[in-house]
Protein backbone atom coordinates (compact mmCIF):
# COMPACT_ATOMS: atom_id res chain seq x y z
CA UNK A 1 0.00 0.00 0.00
CA UNK A 2 1.79 3.19 -1.46
CA UNK A 3 0.73 6.97 0.34
CA UNK A 4 -0.72 8.75 -2.38
CA UNK A 5 0.78 11.73 -3.41
CA UNK A 6 -1.62 14.47 -1.59
CA UNK A 7 -0.53 12.45 1.33
CA UNK A 8 2.81 12.67 0.62
CA UNK A 9 3.21 16.07 0.24
CA UNK A 10 1.36 17.30 3.21
CA UNK A 11 3.63 15.66 5.31
CA UNK A 12 6.69 17.24 3.56
CA UNK A 13 4.69 20.63 3.90
CA UNK A 14 4.40 19.60 7.75
CA UNK A 15 8.01 18.70 8.26
CA UNK A 16 9.30 22.01 6.39
CA UNK A 17 7.22 23.65 8.66
CA UNK A 18 8.33 22.79 11.36
CA UNK A 19 12.00 22.96 10.65
CA UNK A 20 11.49 26.69 9.86
CA UNK A 21 10.27 26.80 13.17
CA UNK A 22 13.12 24.72 14.94
CA UNK A 23 15.35 27.94 12.83
CA UNK A 24 13.22 30.27 14.47
CA UNK A 25 14.11 29.08 18.12
CA UNK A 26 17.43 28.82 17.48
CA UNK A 27 18.37 32.00 16.47
CA UNK A 28 15.79 33.33 19.23
CA UNK A 29 13.36 34.82 16.76
CA UNK A 30 10.21 33.35 18.80
CA UNK A 31 12.36 33.28 22.29
CA UNK A 32 11.03 36.44 24.63
CA UNK A 33 13.36 37.29 27.08
CA UNK A 34 13.03 35.47 30.51
CA UNK A 35 12.30 38.82 32.21
CA UNK A 36 9.80 39.59 30.16
CA UNK A 37 8.20 36.07 29.56
CA UNK A 38 8.16 36.06 33.37
CA UNK A 39 6.29 39.62 33.51
CA UNK A 40 3.67 38.73 30.91
CA UNK A 41 2.13 35.53 32.49
CA UNK A 42 -0.53 35.45 29.71
CA UNK A 43 2.71 35.14 26.67
CA UNK A 44 4.20 32.25 29.18
CA UNK A 45 0.29 30.56 29.62
CA UNK A 46 -0.05 31.12 26.01
CA UNK A 47 3.47 29.03 25.15
CA UNK A 48 3.27 26.41 27.64
CA UNK A 49 -0.83 25.77 26.03
CA UNK A 50 0.07 25.96 22.23
CA UNK A 51 3.63 23.53 23.33
CA UNK A 52 0.33 20.94 24.76
CA UNK A 53 -1.71 21.27 21.95
CA UNK A 54 1.20 20.80 19.21
CA UNK A 55 2.24 17.71 21.36
CA UNK A 56 -1.06 16.12 21.62
CA UNK A 57 -1.66 16.53 17.69
CA UNK A 58 1.79 14.99 17.15
CA UNK A 59 0.85 12.06 19.47
CA UNK A 60 -2.09 11.50 18.09
CA UNK A 61 -0.46 11.45 14.46
CA UNK A 62 2.03 9.09 15.62
CA UNK A 63 -0.67 6.89 17.21
CA UNK A 64 -3.05 6.43 14.49
CA UNK A 65 0.15 5.72 12.41
CA UNK A 66 0.77 3.14 14.56
CA UNK A 67 -2.26 1.54 14.78
CA UNK A 68 -3.29 1.59 11.41
CA UNK A 69 0.29 -0.19 10.50
CA UNK A 70 -0.35 -3.07 13.58
CA UNK A 71 -4.41 -3.54 12.43
CA UNK A 72 -3.69 -3.36 8.29
CA UNK A 73 -4.23 -7.08 7.33
CA UNK A 74 -0.78 -7.55 5.19
CA UNK A 75 -1.56 -11.05 4.23
CA UNK A 76 1.11 -13.22 4.24
CA UNK A 77 4.72 -12.84 2.40
CA UNK A 78 5.75 -14.98 -0.67
CA UNK A 79 7.95 -16.61 1.75
CA UNK A 80 5.14 -17.14 4.41
CA UNK A 81 3.03 -18.82 2.03
CA UNK A 82 5.82 -21.06 0.78
CA UNK A 83 7.26 -22.10 3.91
CA UNK A 84 3.31 -23.43 5.25
CA UNK A 85 2.92 -25.00 1.32
CA UNK A 86 5.89 -26.71 2.64
CA UNK A 87 4.31 -28.04 6.42
CA UNK A 88 1.28 -29.22 4.59
CA UNK A 89 3.78 -31.19 2.70
CA UNK A 90 4.91 -32.83 5.30
CA UNK A 91 2.04 -33.33 6.93
CA UNK A 92 0.93 -35.40 3.95
CA UNK A 93 4.32 -37.19 3.83
CA UNK A 94 3.78 -38.37 7.64
CA UNK A 95 0.33 -39.71 6.90
CA UNK A 96 1.73 -41.69 4.15
CA UNK A 97 4.40 -43.08 6.26
CA UNK A 98 2.45 -43.87 8.93
CA UNK A 99 -0.49 -45.69 6.70
CA UNK A 100 2.68 -47.50 4.98
CA UNK A 101 3.90 -48.56 8.47
CA UNK A 102 0.27 -49.80 9.73
CA UNK A 103 0.02 -51.76 6.70
CA UNK A 104 1.05 -55.19 7.41
CA UNK A 105 3.54 -56.44 5.27
CA UNK A 106 3.15 -59.27 3.15
CA UNK A 107 4.83 -62.57 4.55
CA UNK A 108 8.15 -63.18 3.50
CA UNK A 109 9.17 -66.48 2.85
CA UNK A 110 12.15 -67.07 5.76
CA UNK A 111 15.28 -67.46 4.23
CA UNK A 112 15.99 -72.07 3.98
CA UNK A 113 19.13 -73.31 4.75
CA UNK A 114 20.55 -75.16 1.97
CA UNK A 115 21.42 -78.93 2.73
CA UNK A 116 23.09 -79.34 -0.04
CA UNK A 117 25.96 -78.36 1.40
CA UNK A 118 29.33 -80.29 0.87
Amino acid sequence: MRPSRVVLIGWGLLIAALLVVELAEITHLFTLPIQTAIENTTALVFALVFTTILALVGAVFIGIYASARILSPTGFTPFEEEMLQMRSDVRDLTAAVQRLERAQPPEAEAPTAPEDRP
